[in-house]
């Protein structure tokens, strides 16, 4: 069914990286959750007032919250699309992460309020009535989950979207707590258990497991999180595919939404090289990152000296040293600068968040081991967080 609506209203819809596709799936998948989530509510609402069951009625309004959290949806993809302005100069990506939180939020408090209805039933336990009609009703709302967490499971992975994977998990949950629900009407009616209440405090804990677990994946981008392996290493890829580029450095990826990410970076070219040419490849590479990986690219040339026998010969002692400490520590921007009485040894190394040593610690490691080389040298260590 999405993927028919999908070829219907999404022009070029295969062009997952594109912020106007990105959008319109948003908006699709919204629209399509409201109608699902909203016919759910109805069944389950109807189900619960004829078997008297809080478990089954509790069902119904997280369905009904789910219809509020696609509007919310709905509209996040919506207002995230508005172009750039003079007051939010890097667009409105960022809204889809609030609508996240908003969602995230909805959620939470309807699990409180249905932990609460349920802790009552548990204070004065009634035996749900089970009717054929019930019973087609709760298998009918587990295999429309199950659906809705499919095709949003799998465009979620395919726009890269952690707000669809939210609402993704969200209704995968609802196929657990459902079939809790149906679980506890069918056991109350074969063997007289009065367990509602205990089965809808169960629902209550998954929804609430649901909101926490969306909540993180919006928070995180907000607070700005590492960037995606994946997608460093595609850049790396598309950089170091010139022969002209000897290394890169210094990465940055600034997240402004999802389709809105600005990425900053060292390449390492050869001192001797042109720099006209230099300049118009580093014009070309920028250009492609925009167009592969729909992110807006600002590169930065580093010369490296690469026909100087005692540099070079310096330069991969220094970093065999520093590879032999951690294999994640890496060196960049190596250079000497010779004088009467001493050598500079000037470098950076990037060392990751999780590096046992300080800086202080660090920087006195390299200094005495490079002294071994020679004692005239003078180590000048620049370390950056990775």
């Amino acid at each position: 069914m999405i993927t028919l609506l999908s070829r219907l209203f999404i022009p070029d819809y295969e062009n997952y990286s594109s912020p106007k596709v990105r959008q319109a799936y948003g908006i699709l998948t919204g629209s399509v959750g409201i109608f699902f989530n909203f016919f759910l509510f109805v069944l389950k609402i109807v189900a619960g007032m004829i078997s008297h069951s809080i478990a089954i009625t509790a069902d119904a309004f997280n369905n009904l919250s789910d219809a509020g959290s696609s509007v919310i949806t709905l509209i996040g993809f919506k207002m995230s699309g508005q172009e750039a302005d003079s007051d939010h100069p890097y667009g409105h990506g960022r809204i889809e992460y609030l609508a996240g939180l908003s969602v995230s939020a909805i959620i939470l408090i309807m699990a409180a309020e249905l932990a609460k209805s349920s802790f009552e039933k548990i204070l004065h336990p009634t035996l749900p009535e089970i009717s054929p009609v019930i019973f087609l009703i709760l298998v009918v709302s587990i295999l429309v989950k199950f659906y809705m967490y499919f095709y949003n499971h799998k465009i979620a992975g395919a726009i890269d979207s952690s707000a669809m994977n939210a609402t993704a998990s969200d209704s995968f949950g609802d196929v657990l707590a459902t079939s809790v629900v149906l679980l506890s009407s069918v056991i109350g009616w074969i063997f007289g258990l009065a367990i509602d209440g205990w089965c809808g405090l169960l629902v209550a804990v998954f929804i609430f497991y649901s909101g926490v677990s969306s909540a993180r994946d919006t928070i995180n981008p907000l607070l700005g999180q590492a960037p995606d392996p994946e997608f460093v290493t595609k850049i790396r890829s598309i950089v170091l595919s010139h022969p002209q580029i000897m290394g890169i450095h210094d990465l940055l990826v600034h997240d402004y939404g999802p389709g809105r990410r600005m990425i900053s970076l060292h390449a390492e070219v050869n001192a001797q090289g042109s720099f006209v040419e230099l300049h118009d490849l580093i014009d070309n590479i920028e250009r492609e990152l925009q167009q592969k990986l729909s992110c807006s690219a600002v590169i930065h040339m580093d010369p490296v000296i690469t026909d100087d026998p005692e540099i070079n010969e310096l330069r991969h002692k220094v970093t065999d040293i520093v590879y032999r400490l951690d294999e994640q520590l890496t060196l960049h921007d190596f250079r000497i600068i010779r004088g009467p009485t001493h050598t500079n040894v000037i470098f950076d190394v990037v060392v990751p968040f999780h590096f046992k040593m300080t800086d202080a610690q660090l920087r006195s490691w390299l200094d005495e081991r490079i002294k071994q080389i020679d004692p005239s040298y003078f180590c000048v260590i620049n370390i950056d967080k990775n």
